[in-house]
C-alpha cells in the first residue's frame, strides 16, 4: 500500500525552473501525439492502439526519460479506460479530444535516485538530471512534479497497513459542509468533525478575489500591474487550498482514529450526489459545487483502508428527514432536529447518520447519547479567520456540545432517555460544562 507525500519546490533557481518549464511542454507533445494516434483510430474504425503502440510511436522522439514517455503513454490509456466505464452512464462524457500545452513529468520508481538531502530525477541520455534538495525516505516510489501556481513534487511513499481490523462494530458517516462528517456506532458513540474552518477559508478566499478583481478591472490586461495582480491571485488561491487540503486531511483522520478506538471493522459512507444535483437557487448551488465531498470520500476510504477498516459507500436518499424514534417525516429546520410527532430532539447531521444504520446494516440503532465534537486542527493565517489567535491557544476541540448558536440544548433531556432527572447535565455555557467539556471532551445531548 502507498501514499502521496507533496514537497513545495520553493525558490528554484531560474535555469532550473526554466529546464522544467520547458520539460512540461515536451510532455504535453507527448501525451498530444497519442491523442492524435487514438483519434485517428477511433475516426478510421480501426484497431485502437494499445500500450505497445504507443511506446514504439513515441520511442525516441522526444527529449525526455524513456521511462517518462513510457508513463505518460500509460497515464493516457488510463484516461481512456476511465471515460470508456462511465461513458455508459453519462454519454456525454468524450474521449481525449483537447490540445495541452503542459503536463506533469512522471517517474518510475526504478528511474530515481534518493541520496540524503536531494533527489535525482533522470532526463534522458546526453541531458543533465533534475537535482532537487528535498528529503524523502529511502524507498520513495514513483515521483511526478506538477504546476500547482509553484512547482510541487509529488512522492509516492510506501505505508504498512494494520495487520488486522480494529473491531467488528459497524458506523456510518454523514458528510456535510457545517459539519465535515458526523459518525455514527452501533455501540451508542458518535463524533461530529466541524467544517467551519474549511467554509472560512474559502468565504475569505472569495473576498480576496472580489478585492483583486475591483483593482483589476481599472487595469488594462496585459499591463504590468494587472500581471502582479493575476500573481497575487494564484499566490493566495494556492495557499488557501493548501489550508483546505490539509484541513481535509485531518478532519478524516479524526474520524478513523475515532474508529479505531471504537472497535469499528465496518464503515458506511452516504454519498450526497443527489443533493448535488438538486437546483435550489444561485446561492445554495454556489455552496454545494464548491463542497469537496468526493476528496473527503477518497480520503476516507484511503485512510480506513490503511487501518484494515472496510469503507464502502451507499446512498443517504432520507435520512435527514426521518425522526430516528419515531419514524415521522419531516422537513428539518435549523440546526437541531426536532420531531413534531414523538417531540424527539436531536443534532441533525447525528440524526441523518444514526438514520444510515437500516440502509447499510438492515438494523436501527439507539439514538447515540454522547456525542464528542473535534475541530480538524488550527488554521493559520487570515484565511482561516484566526489570524489573532497563537497556535498554542487555537483550539482543535469544540468547546460547545451543540452547534453554537443555541443554549441549553444539554438540558432538554427526550423523555424516553433514562435518568432524565436523577443526573441532569449542567446547561449549556455554564462554567461547570466548559470544565467538563474540556476534560472529557464529549457532551451528554439528546
Amino acid at each position: 500500500m502507498e501514499t502521496v507525500r507533496i514537497c513545495r519546490l520553493g525558490n528554484l533557481p531560474p535555469s532550473l525552473f526554466r529546464r522544467l518549464y520547458d520539460a512540461q511542454v515536451e510532455a504535453a507533445r507527448v501525451w498530444s501525439l497519442c491523442r492524435d494516434i487514438h483519434l485517428e483510430a477511433r475516426r478510421q474504425g480501426t484497431r485502437w492502439p494499445n500500450r505497445d503502440d504507443l511506446q514504439k510511436a513515441t520511442k525516441g522522439r522526444f527529449a525526455l526519460h524513456s521511462q517518462t514517455v513510457q508513463m505518460i503513454c500509460h497515464a493516457f490509456l488510463a484516461n481512456v479506460e476511465t471515460t470508456r466505464q462511465w461513458k455508459r452512464q453519462h454519454p456525454q462524457l468524450r474521449y481525449p479530444y483537447k490540445d495541452k500545452w503542459f503536463y506533469p513529468l512522471l517517474w518510475p520508481a526504478q528511474a530515481i535516485g534518493v541520496a540524503p538531502g536531494r533527489v535525482v530525477l533522470p532526463m534522458g541520455r546526453g541531458r543533465r538530471s533534475v537535482v532537487l534538495r528535498v528529503e524523502v525516505p529511502e524507498n520513495a516510489g514513483a515521483c511526478k512534479i506538477v504546476w500547482s501556481n509553484g512547482y510541487e513534487l509529488h512522492v509516492s511513499v510506501p505505508v504498512v497497513p494494520a495487520e488486522a481490523p480494529p473491531g467488528t462494530a459497524r458506523a456510518t458517516a454523514d458528510l456535510g459542509q457545517i459539519h465535515q462528517a458526523a459518525v455514527t456506532t452501533d455501540t451508542g458513540a458518535a463524533l461530529v468533525v466541524s467544517g467551519r474552518g474549511i467554509r472560512s477559508a474559502k468565504r475569505w478566499l472569495h473576498q480576496a478575489f472580489g478585492e483583486i478583481a475591483k483593482q483589476r478591472s481599472r487595469c488594462k490586461q496585459g499591463s504590468r500591474h494587472w500581471r502582479k495582480l493575476q500573481r497575487a491571485r494564484g499566490k493566495v488561491s494556492a495557499r488557501v487550498e493548501r489550508q483546505v487540503r490539509d484541513l481535509r486531511h485531518k478532519g478524516m483522520r479524526k474520524v478513523v482514529e475515532f474508529c479505531k478506538q471504537h472497535g469499528v471493522g465496518r464503515l458506511y459512507v452516504g454519498n450526497p450526489d443527489g443533493v448535488r444535483a438538486r437546483s435550489a437557487g444561485r446561492h445554495h448551488n454556489q455552496r454545494m459545487s464548491q463542497w469537496e465531498y468526493g476528496r473527503d470520500i477518497d480520503y476516507l476510504a484511503h485512510k480506513s483502508e490503511q487501518s484494515r477498516i472496510v469503507c464502502f459507500t451507499g446512498t443517504e436518499r432520507g435520512t435527514s428527514s426521518r425522526c430516528p424514534e419515531c419514524g415521522h417525516r419531516q422537513r428539518p429546520k435549523g440546526r437541531a432536529w426536532v420531531c413534531n410527532n414523538c417531540g424527539f430532539r436531536g443534532h441533525r447531521d447525528v440524526v441523518g447518520s444514526a438514520n444510515m444504520h437500516p440502509i447499510a446494516y438492515g438494523e436501527k440503532i439507539e439514538f447515540p447519547q454522547r456525542i464528542t465534537y473535534l475541530r480538524p486542527g488550527p488554521v493559520q493565517g487570515s484565511g482561516g479567520g484566526m489570524k489573532n489567535c497563537p497556535r498554542s491557544q487555537e483550539p482543535e476541540r469544540s468547546s460547545c456540545p451543540d452547534t453554537g448558536h443555541g443554549e441549553g440544548v444539554t438540558a432538554r433531556l427526550h423523555p424516553c432517555c433514562p435518568g432524565e432527572f436523577a443526573d441532569q447535565p449542567p446547561a449549556v455555557g455554564s462554567r461547570r460544562a466548559r470544565a467538563s467539556q474540556e476534560a472529557g471532551h464529549t457532551a451528554e445531548v439528546a
